[in-house]
């Protein structure tokens, strides 16, 4: 079997092709206009070499593991080659193990299974909820949300210096924010963690996709990722690092692929002796599509060199920063400040407006798609709207009107396969709405603002 590819040109800046490229929508205006799919943070769109390279494998689908045809054969080589093209992708140790899972979620739900007894684990306010609640079962520390990366260093060391040396700790740090974007000093983290004796784990879910992530050079532990942000399908995510907290844990999962022996005792019980490589924790019939797309996607933006990636994405980053600093009534969320480097991912506020109903009229007056909430990060968003951190929300918008203010925000977010035309249309559209205000009526239906008919 030949799998097809589409070769990058490195000389030249320009986006990736990504499926739904031409898509049409219909405006509440009149008239139809190409999609521009601007909440990469959430998901990207799936690139087009992904789609087709999983297109070529579909006929040659078969059972993975154990299989004698050679349908099995091969797709069981497919999906161990696809381990190995993942840990070149994040330059993983010798002696690191890859576990296949269903997303960044499911990734830090299995290592939080897998701590050790009494393991103390440390957490910054600022993290998704993927990073933020798994560890139900640990003694956690909570930190509030720094200012600066170098006081984000500063509390870690704080509160690392007061746990108790004896038992296991854990940090976990997002490398990007999935509201702010800004990147965070990983590597002097993980510096900090090892000097008291904690491991780190990496939430790479909006990282991964913009820069190169490297486990050794920034010395993490273990690092989780999903493949729907890196221009894979859905269903399919990462957990990469070291492997003996996996290997001594319970399997995630009970159930065929973990199991290598199983066996009757004379009392009538079951005997089970488990797996000690990544299987032990991919129990049952495994997503070998969404595993080889997720190596398709790493392969892709390997080729494509992630120095270019980067230098076009700053490019649309300025742009539309450039563009939101004209409009007085918008206020972009920031950690770090102006200054910090960042990622595609841009939220703000507007001065008048419910984020829900200006996200409505992006999306019904422009064909924009864009997120607003409180973005799965609601303690985040809450110290940066500066709203009281126990007011209730909701990952989607509130039930609020339009005209009426809302404790969320409006993100922006774009990558590789963002066209110059689409955050250029975003710009143009939110300096009309705030100065011409939204040409359609909206109203609140199921806690969400939609075109009124």
């Amino acid at each position: 079997m030949s799998v097809s590819t589409v070769a990058a040109d490195q000389d030249v800046c320009t986006q990736l092709p990504v499926l739904g490229q031409d898509v049409t929508v219909p405006l509440v205006t009149g008239g139809e206009v190409t999609y521009a799919a601007l909440d990469y943070a959430a998901s990207a769109p799936a690139l087009q070499r992904v789609w087709d390279d999983v297109a070529a494998y579909a006929p040659y689908y078969g059972s993975v593991h154990r299989g004698a045809g050679y349908l099995s054969q091969l797709s069981t080589d497919l999906f161990e080659n696809s381990r190995t093209t993942v840990a070149e992708f994040l330059d993983c140790r010798a002696d690191d193990q890859v576990v296949f899972t269903r997303s960044t979620t499911d990734s830090l739900n299995l290592l939080a299974a897998a701590l050790p007894a009494d393991c103390q684990v440390f957490v910054f306010e600022t993290e998704h909820h993927a990073s933020l609640l798994p560890w139900r079962d640990a003694q956690v520390t909570y930190l509030n949300a720094p200012r600066t990366p170098a006081e984000a260093v500063a509390a870690l060391e704080r509160a690392l210096s007061h746990r108790d040396p004896r038992g296991p700790a854990l940090v976990c740090v997002t490398g990007a924010s999935n509201v702010t974007g800004e990147l965070w000093p990983v590597r002097e983290l993980a510096a900090a963690a090892h000097a008291h004796g904690a491991r780190i784990v990496l939430d790479a879910a909006q990282l991964a996709p913009h820069h190169p992530v490297s486990v050794r050079d920034l010395d993490v532990d273990w690092v989780a990722f999903s493949g729907h942000k890196l221009y894979a399908p859905f269903g399919s995510g990462v957990l990469a690092g070291r492997s003996d907290w996996l290997r001594e844990a319970e399997p995630y999962l009970a159930g065929g692929g973990a199991s290598r022996k199983v066996s009757r005792r004379t009392d009538g019980g079951v005997d089970v002796e488990w797996h000690e490589s990544a299987a032990r924790h991919e129990a049952g019939s495994p997503n070998v599509i969404g595993v080889y797309s997720i190596a398709s996607a790493c392969k892709a933006l390997t080729e494509a060199g992630f120095d270019t990636l980067v230098a076009r994405e700053q490019h649309l980053i300025e742009t539309v920063r450039a563009g939101l600093a004209q409009v007085p009534e918008v206020r972009v969320l920031s950690l770090f400040g102006d200054d910090a480097p960042r990622v595609g991912v841009i939220s703000f506020v507007v001065e008048g407006w419910n984020s829900s109903h200006f996200a409505a009229a992006l999306s019904a007056e422009y064909g924009i798609g864009v997120r607003d909430g409180l973005f799965c990060a609601h303690p985040l968003v809450r110290t940066l709207l500066g709203s009281d951190p126990q007011t209730q929300g909701e990952c989607g918008a509130p039930e609020a009107a339009p005209g009426e203010k809302s404790l969320n925000a409006i993100r922006v977010s774009f990558g590789a396969g963002t066209p110059d035309e689409h955050v250029e249309r975003f710009v143009r559209a939110v300096k009309e709405l705030v100065r011409d205000g939204a040409k359609w009526n909206y109203r609140t239906q199921d806690g969400r603002c939609v075109p009124a008919v």
